[in-house]
This record gives structure tokens, C-alpha cells and sequence, in this order.
């Protein structure tokens, strides 16, 4: 057994008070995102841990890219065939972090799922670069398959039928709007008194904002 008990760090980069908030989660995640991507240290601010409910009823996460945030809520793209797609089918509570180490900082979001429009999902499909429009066809997410050479020889088969024309955009593939319902933003602070700021959506669409116990 190995023990991990002396993996042990001080947080000390920075503090999250109520009296510096504003009153919507996404301003503060958006105050925060820029931050970290300014101040560095994280390759991609962007990725993201998606948890799902499965059909086996267990949970389960994963990291995906964050693709746009807006006033509504998340957005990431996936195949909706895939296993969080199906599992989103049917249990569309999901629940988004991020972990931004370098200034030691996490966020918390519990959302409701929602696939994205039609021309949403086309938009940020023609943008993406010619191999991963073919990727997005060529696998069929999540499903056994027999070798990597299947999916090898699938993409050279389609590379040639598409060569010189526009790649379409799967009926499978798309975009998820998780609208959310709590976000939580938890900073790193000295003896492990870390700051917790918990927004919580209310019915007549203001938020409710408490501080937690660390």
C-alpha cells in the first residue's frame, strides 16, 4: 500500500469574499476563466469533468472541452449516441468541474442538459478541422470495436470519399446546453479554511448566494 498522507500543500494564491462577487455565477465564472487563462500554468482552461448517472445506474465522469459559455449556460459537443449521450437521454442532471491548480481554484456546476439547435450544432461542426469532422463519423462512440485498424482503414475510406467535398455534419453529433441550476466556486485558502461560494437558482430566476463550510 502506498500512503499519500504527507501530500500536503499550503493554498495561499488568492481569496473569494462576498463582498467582491457579483450577483450572477457566470460573471464570477467568467472573471475567473480569464484569469486563470491569463495567468497560466493550465494547458487547457477549457477541459472540464462531465458526470453523468449511466443506465447502470452508477455515475460516471469524464473530461470534455468546454466550448462556449453564454448568459444560458455550457456548452459541449459530443455524440449523442455515445455513453453520456445516452445517459444524459435519460437523466439530463449532469454536473460539470473545473480544476484550475495553478491558481487553485474549482468550480461546481450542477445543470440540466438540453441538446443545442440544429444550426448551433452545424456552426461549430463546419469550423472544426476536416480529420475531426471525419472522426465524428468514422467512430461510433463508446460501442466495442474489433482493433484500432478498424477505425484506421474507416477514416482512409472516408478521407477518399469526401476528398475535395464539404464533410456534413452527422445527425448524431452535437452540442448540449447545461443550463445550470447551483454553481459553487471553491478557492484554495492556508490550513485548509478554503472559501466556498455557493449560487443557487431561484424560482423567479435571481440566485441565492451563501458561503459554505470548508
Amino acid at each position: 500500500m502506498e500512503d499519500l498522507s504527507n501530500y500536503r500543500k499550503s493554498y495561499e494564491k488568492s481569496e473569494l469574499l462576498e463582498t467582491n462577487i457579483p450577483e450572477d455565477p457566470i460573471n464570477l465564472f467568467n472573471k475567473w476563466f480569464h484569469e486563470v487563462e491569463d495567468f497560466g500554468g493550465v494547458e487547457e482552461v477549457n477541459a472540464m469533468t462531465v458526470s453523468t448517472i449511466g443506465l447502470d445506474g452508477f455515475p460516471k465522469s469524464r473530461v470534455v472541452l468546454l466550448k462556449q459559455f453564454t448568459y444560458e449556460g455550457f456548452i459541449f459537443y459530443t455524440n449523442y449516441n455515445s455513453e453520456k449521450g445516452k445517459a444524459i437521454a435519460k437523466n439530463p442532471n449532469i454536473c460539470l468541474s473545473f480544476f484550475w491548480h495553478s491558481l487553485e481554484r474549482q468550480v461546481i456546476i450542477k445543470g440540466i442538459a438540453e441538446k443545442t439547435s440544429e444550426n448551433i450544432s452545424d456552426g461549430y461542426f463546419e469550423s472544426r478541422p476536416a480529420g475531426s469532422k471525419l472522426g465524428a463519423i468514422v467512430s461510433n462512440q463508446s460501442e466495442i470495436i474489433a482493433s484500432r485498424a478498424v477505425l484506421e482503414d474507416n477514416l482512409k475510406q472516408l478521407e477518399n470519399d469526401f476528398e475535395n467535398k464539404d464533410v456534413p455534419r452527422p445527425q448524431h453529433w452535437g452540442g448540449y446546453l447545461i443550463r445550470p441550476v447551483e454553481v459553487e466556486f471553491w478557492q484554495g485558502r492556508p490550513n485548509r479554511l478554503h472559501d466556498r461560494i455557493r449560487y443557487q437558482l431561484q424560482k423567479d430566476c435571481s440566485w441565492k448566494v451563501d458561503r459554505l463550510a470548508p
